[in-house]
């Protein structure tokens, strides 16, 4: 049997599907790109066993394998630079096999490269990775024609691998020589009028939130080399399209040119007229260009890892000449945590979004989430430095920025660390402070006028909060009414335009709103422990049981009500205990003068934006598709056992009540709590609803994106309408303003949508320190099997344990279990009303399922770790939410 011949030249749909060992990060990259519809000049590359051929038929190795001792320091040293000097002339005299050169001329003369000037540039085996990019060290060479001129180029290439810098920068960065062997690109060469680099962020600040362009007329070398001043624009990448934000015209006193005999030259831009005023690209050229720098961001870097481009512009289109990560990247942080590793935690995130987000909702949200978690600080005066990074992707899931929400608090408070995460919830670790009382000297009165200056904003905002929801609900009923099939493409972004900025000055006004529910409970509790020891956080917990109007508890008393209407609708009963059960023919089956259809309707009237899982776009809100809801209705019909909470809140909340009565008589120190108390019940009720109206806007985006998505299939983009979740937003909106023709992103697509199926398959960490994720924290246990947590809602019950991943496997809780889950939103609401008690892995006391447990006066501890590995499912627990424990039966 024959051994299979090797392929020594591979187009760029092969150098997709090779490895940086064969074909570089830059050859794969260039791969990768045409693959995914981008811009790529016609070529591909030339492999690295051709290399390694060509060093064992010239007889190279021994004299190269000598060369694996020279040191970094010693790199200059007289004998080695003329050791390395002679392997570089014995590699530019050699031959190349006749394999290696016939394959070369064949498949060169196929694509009709033979015939047009080339660039031919090193894609070193470890070159262009995100660890080691070398930039600069490996040769290139432009405008080179004919096969014989081309060997020459691909031998400068090979040569270029052996002078000093750049073996020095191999034993810098601890790669072997072996590791780092050289595949050559071959790509037609673009006919630039203009060219240059782009960042994917700033590499002058390290700020994320940035896009940086370097351009000059001629071809990109003279930017590359840092040869001129070039044209820098700054753009900012969260608005509909990228905006700039500064245009500096560079003086370009020099530009590079072709040579007609072959190669290039650098010559003065004399000749060209007011080169030095004369802007390299316009506005609307600049716009494409960052659109494009993040379209590949997106592509390569999966939105996670930011890239570096080098680009040409021939007057009509822009193409990527090579895309590499950037890397030793600084991101903006205070001085005080300089050495400090960044702690990446998803204490609260995971109570909402504990799934694998996809690529559009990632990409649509990220700013908005920056912007939440900034919005405290801002509303108290204080600035953390600009371009700060709170958010990032791991794996799929999002983290914040841990040490920067604590150091924040801390500078800008006086809160540490632990209060911080006490209120999160989770195990979080602590970055350092100084040490002694935060309140003291004049940082001590800094905080303290904050301290002042946040009270009066949130309590402005909070005296605004019913207006404010009122408008952002008015406002989104009134976008629900356009009717975006009928607006051309340039409307679908003018829409983006105009209601973007809202959303996002809601998002802070929520999270300000959330801030004074956190602060409320926290002086109640304060205040009760100076009066009962020990007691202050059961005590609050108690007097906030159905005292609020908590709108995801009131979804949750009306679907209970709406399983006894059903009771009463015999059409309504014969639907729900039909077997099979048919939740996608309600309205077929249910005529519309039913009593039971007229109250379901104004159900999803109140709350049809709402959704399990609703962070994500991906998921359907409940006025699009209810049968998550006609499935817990006919739970409830099947086996009408739903516990009705109310009378267990009011004698709950009596209790502590009459507790705080009996110790408090009349007097100042009454008046202050009942004061507190108030205030706690009202922000509870405010939180809620505030994240009702969070999530309002989303319905209109499922309208908006689910209307792009039908007109991508229909021009033959997308195969799906519901794949245009796994576009990124830049991507999409770069159809819409004309960039782009969507070419390649079915590919982009099916990527993600396998691997987003992949990674849902990991148990995610809940911390990451740097990049390196943390084992997760054990379940602690005690004598006698008890778990401990966080007591968030009062009273103590009993029940079997009923382990439940996700709302959707709700038929498995019966009434009387406990319910214990990994996390919930509100689209778990409706199982409480099923559950005797709640225990969650994750939270705290203002998460979603502690504020719903509380008003329902059912007893939960959360942030209890391990615990659904820790219990079995079935077994029978008791739950004592004062205490913050969780005993099990001994068996």
């Amino acid at each position: 049997m024959s051994e299979k011949k090797e392929k020594y030249f591979l187009n760029w749909e092969e150098s997709a599907n090779s490895c940086p060992a064969e074909v570089g990060g830059k050859g794969l990259n260039l791969g990768r790109l045409h693959r995914y519809g981008f811009s790529v000049p016609g070529g591909g590359v030339l492999t690295s066993p051709a290399y390694r051929d060509f060093l064992q038929f010239n007889n190279l190795t021994g004299s190269i394998n000598a060369a694996c001792d020279i040191r970094a320091e010693l790199v200059n040293d007289p004998v080695n630079e003329k050791n390395l000097e002679e392997i570089r002339r014995n590699i530019n005299e050699g031959q190349v096999p006749v394999t290696v050169r016939q394959e070369l001329a064949k498949q060169l003369e196929g694509t009709k490269l033979l015939e047009k000037p080339v660039a031919v540039r090193s894609s070193a085996t470890a070159e262009d990775s995100a660890t080691a990019s070398f930039a600069g060290v490996h040769e290139s060479f432009l405008n080179i024609m004919g096969i014989e001129n081309i060997v020459k180029a691909i031998k400068g290439c090979y040569a270029s691998l052996w002078t000093p810098r750049a073996v020095a920068y191999r034993r810098k960065m601890g790669l072997t020589d072996d590791e780092v062997a050289a595949a050559v690109v071959i790509m037609e060469l673009v006919p630039a009028v203009a060219s240059g680099v782009a960042f994917s962020c700033d590499p002058l600040t390290g700020r994320c939130d940035r896009i940086a362009i370097s351009a000059n007329f001629g071809l990109g070398e003279s930017v590359v080399s840092g040869a001129i001043d070039p044209d820098e624009y700054l753009l900012q990448p969260m608005a509909e399209l990228p905006e700039i934000v500064e245009n500096k015209i560079g003086s370009k006193k020099k530009y590079t040119r072709l040579v007609q005999s072959g190669g290039t030259e650098l010559v003065s831009a004399g000749s060209q007229e007011n080169s030095d005023k004369r802007p390299v690209l316009n506005d609307n050229q600049i716009i494409e260009m960052g659109s494009l720098t993040l379209r590949v961001f997106e592509a390569l870097g999966k939105g996670v890892v930011n890239q570096d481009i080098e680009w040409a512009f021939d007057g009509k289109k822009f193409h990527v000449l090579q895309a590499r990560p950037v890397t030793n990247l600084r991101e903006p942080t205070p001085p005080e945590l300089e050495g400090q590793p960044v702690i990446w935690s998803n204490a609260n995130i995971k109570d909402a979004a504990p799934m694998v987000l996809t690529a559009l909702s990632w990409s649509f949200f990220r700013g908005s989430l920056d912007m939440m978690m900034n919005a405290s600080l801002l509303a108290a005066g204080y600035r953390m430095p600009e371009g700060t990074s709170w958010v990032r992707l791991y794996k799929g899931r999002g983290y914040f920025n841990l040490s920067a929400l604590q150091w924040g608090l801390y500078d800008a408070l006086g809160y540490l660390p632990a209060e911080i995460n006490a209120s999160l919830g989770g195990h979080q670790p602590e970055i350092r402070v100084p040490p002694g009382n935060p309140f003291g000297g004049l940082a001590g009165i800094k905080r303290v006028w904050r301290r002042m200056h946040l009270i009066i904003n949130v309590l402005r905002t909070q005296y605004s909060s019913k207006k404010i929801f009122k408008d952002m609900w008015e406002t989104v009923e009134l976008w629900k009414k356009q009717d975006f099939h009928a607006m051309n493409d340039q409307e679908l972004i003018s829409h983006f335009s105009e209601t973007n900025p809202k959303i996002l000055e809601y998002c802070s006004t929520y999270m300000v709103l959330g801030l004074s529910t956190g602060v409320s409970l926290y002086f109640l509790v304060q205040a009760l422990e100076k009066d009962f020891p020990g007691r202050g956080a059961a005590l609050a917990n108690g007097l906030l049981a159905g005292a609020s109007e908590i709108t995801s508890a009131e979804h949750g008393y009306r679907l209970m009500e709406l399983g006894k209407t059903v009771q009463m609708d015999k059409v309504a009963l014969r639907y729900f205990t039909a077997e099979p059960f048919r939740p996608s023919a309600w309205k077929d089956e249910i005529p519309g003068g039913s009593q039971f259809r007229r109250e379901f309707e104004e159900f999803l009237k109140d709350y049809g934006h709402r959704g399990v899982y609703e962070i994500d776009l991906l998921n359907p809100r409940w006025g699009e598709d209810p049968r998550y809801l006609l499935e817990i209705i006919r739970a409830q019909v099947m086996s009408p056992a739903n516990i009705d909470h109310r009378a267990v809140q009011e004698a709950k909340r009596k209790t502590a009540e009459k507790e705080i009565a009996g110790k408090l008589k009349w007097g100042l120190r009454r008046l202050t709590v009942s004061r507190l108390i108030k205030q706690a019940r009202d922000n509870a009720g405010t939180r809620e609803m505030g994240k009702s109206v969070l999530v309002k806007p989303f319905e209109v985006s499922r309208m908006f994106f689910q209307e792009l998505g039908r007109r991508l299939v229909e021009r033959g983009v997308l195969d799906e309408q519901a794949d245009v979740y796994h576009c990124a937003w830049h991507e999409l909106s770069a159809i819409l303003a004309g960039y782009s023709d969507g070419s390649g992103l079915k590919v982009l697509v099916e990527e993600r949508k396998k691997m987003r199926e992949e990674l849902s398959l990991l148990e995610p960490p809940d911390v990451i320190i740097d990049d390196a994720p943390q084992p997760k924290a054990g379940a602690p246990e005690a004598h006698g099997q008890v778990l401990a947590g966080i007591g968030v809602a009062a009273g103590r019950a009993s029940g079997r344990a009923r382990l439940i991943r996700h709302p959707g496997e709700n038929t498995r809780l019966q009434a009387g279990d406990v319910l214990v889950a990994p996390s919930t939103d509100p689209g778990w609401t409706p199982l409480f009303l099923r559950a005797n008690a709640l225990v969650m892995e994750v939270g705290g006391s203002l998460s979603h399922g502690a504020i719903v447990a509380r008003e329902y006066g059912i007893p939960a501890v959360v942030n209890v770790p391990g615990v659904m590995k820790a219990l079995k499912d079935g077994e029978q627990l008791t739950v004592d939410g004062d205490e913050g424990k969780v005993y099990r039966k001994q068996e």
